[in-house]
C-alpha cells in the first residue's frame, strides 16, 4: 500500500492535503453538507415548485455531524463548533414532521393517490374520500 501512497503523494499530501482519519471526516461532512444543494435543486426541477425533499434533512444530519465531529475531536475549535453545536435541532425536527405528514396521508379507494388528510375529494380522479 505504501507504493500506491508514493504514487498519488509522493510528499505525503494529495491535492496539497496531509490527509489522516479526521481530514476524511472533515471532508465527507463538507460532500455530504454541499450535496444538499443538488438534490434540493433537482426536487424542484422535478416538481416545478420549491420542494425540500427528505433526502435534503438526512444530508444536512449527516453532513453536520460529521463536520462537528471533526470541529470537536479534530479542530477543537470553540467556533467551529458552535457553529455546528445545534443545527440537527431543526434537521431532526422537520425529519419528523415529514415522517407525521406522509403517514397521515389517506389513500384514493379509486387511482391510489396520496391525499392529504383534510382532503374531502382526490385531486387526480375525484373520488370522494372515506372517513379516516
Amino acid at each position: 500500500m505504501d507504493w500506491l501512497t508514493q504514487l498519488l503523494a509522493p510528499d505525503g499530501k494529495f491535492l496539497g492535503i496531509t490527509w489522516h482519519p479526521w481530514k476524511v471526516v472533515g471532508w465527507m461532512g463538507n460532500v455530504l453538507f454541499s450535496s444538499r444543494f443538488f438534490v434540493q435543486w433537482w426536487a424542484t426541477e422535478k416538481h416545478q415548485r420549491v420542494v425540500v425533499p427528505t433526502a435534503f434533512w438526512w444530508l444536512s444530519l449527516g453532513g453536520s455531524g460529521c463536520l462537528l465531529a471533526y470541529a470537536l475531536f479534530y479542530r477543537r475549535d470553540s467556533v467551529f463548533i458552535f457553529a455546528y453545536l445545534f443545527t440537527w435541532i431543526p434537521y431532526i425536527r422537520n425529519l419528523i414532521i415529514g415522517h407525521r405528514a406522509k403517514k397521515a396521508l389517506r389513500e384514493c379507494a379509486g387511482c391510489g393517490l396520496a391525499c392529504t388528510p383534510t382532503a374531502k375529494f382526490c385531486s387526480e380522479c375525484g373520488v370522494k374520500l372515506g372517513l379516516s
